[in-house]
Parts: structure tokens; C-alpha cells; sequence
């Protein structure tokens, strides 16, 4: 029971991460920059620990938990980006790899989703999981796109978005799984 606690807790924290980084990512008039770098490095901290939790959460090695553990390093990736005194296309290539090693966590993830038995809340973190998959890889393409001196911020703030919706999909299916699990 403590696992699929731990697991559901992880998820419902790592869908508040990607909310928190998507609104670092989207340009709005009320916020300045710096605190939209902290609503990214407080998302991606979230995403990180959120990930982390979900992997500590599986008792044996399976894909999926490589996947988390791939996840969360891709967030710690990100994060130290924007801590580490570095210099901007350094910092623009740590967010680039962040986002492609959440992307390859999150395949790993589905490998194992593909494998289990048809339900509706393998629905939830099939599309969930995709979803994510496809936001990293937006954020990643947009980070090359600025890395080549054009304007990446649209595909950055629509593959954050996407992720988010995708986490939150994803933390639903584990508390459907949660429910079933406890009655």
C-alpha cells in the first residue's frame, strides 16, 4: 500500500512541477523574468522529486522505473542549467538535453504501459505519457531552433503546456489505480 501511495503522491508532485515550469515558459505580462526563471526552476525541482518518487515507488527494476530515475535526472539537468554559473548557450544546451532525457525517460516509461493489461486507466497514462513525450520533444526542438539563432519561445511554450496536460492525465490514471487499489 505504501508504494502506491508513494507513487500516487509522485505523481499529483511532478503534474504540479510541469504546471509551475509551464508557466515559467509562457510569456506573460504580469510576471518579470527572473520570476518566470523561478516558476521553471521551481517546476522542474518539483518534476525532479515528483519522478523520483514514482521510481522509488517500484520495488523491482522495470522500465518504467528506469524511465522515472531517466526523468528526473533530465529535470536535475534543467534545473542546474539555470543555477550553475554558466553562460547562456551552455545553459540553452542543459535545457536541450534536460528535455531530450525526459523524453527518452518518458519512452522507457511506455514501454512498460504498452505491456500491461488493456484498461481504461492504462488509457490515462498511455495518452498521458505520450503527451509528455511529445511536450519534451517540443521544448527540445525549440531550445535547438534558439541555439541556431531564431525564435524558438511559441514550440517551447506549447510543448510545456502539452507536458503539463499530459502529467496531469498521467496523475489521474494513478489515482484511478489508487482507487481500484484501496476500494
Amino acid at each position: 500500500m505504501e508504494n502506491v501511495q508513494k507513487e500516487l503522491f509522485g505523481a499529483w508532485v511532478q503534474a504540479t512541477g510541469t504546471i509551475l515550469a509551464a508557466i515559467g515558459s509562457t510569456a506573460l505580462k504580469g510576471f518579470t523574468e527572473n520570476e518566470r526563471t523561478s516558476f521553471n526552476l521551481w517546476g522542474n525541482e518539483l518534476q525532479a522529486l515528483g519522478n523520483a518518487l514514482i521510481a522509488d515507488s517500484e520495488p523491482y527494476f522495470t522500465m518504467e522505473k528506469n524511465g522515472n530515475m531517466i526523468q528526473s535526472a533530465g529535470n536535475i539537468t534543467v534545473f542546474a542549467g539555470i543555477l550553475l554559473p554558466v553562460d547562456d548557450r551552455t545553459e540553452q544546451e542543459l535545457d536541450i538535453k534536460g528535455n531530450l532525457m525526459q523524453a527518452l525517460g518518458g519512452s522507457a516509461v511506455l514501454k512498460d504501459t504498452l505491456t500491461e493489461e488493456p484498461s481504461m486507466e492504462l488509457l490515462y497514462h498511455l495518452y498521458g505519457n505520450l503527451l509528455q513525450i511529445i511536450g519534451n520533444s517540443m521544448q527540445a526542438i525549440a531550445g535547438i531552433i534558439e541555439l541556431h539563432g531564431r525564435e524558438g519561445e511559441n514550440i517551447n511554450t506549447a510543448g510545456s503546456w502539452i507536458q503539463a496536460a499530459g502529467s496531469i492525465i498521467e496523475a489521474v490514471g494513478s489515482t484511478i489505480d489508487y482507487l481500484d487499489e484501496t476500494g
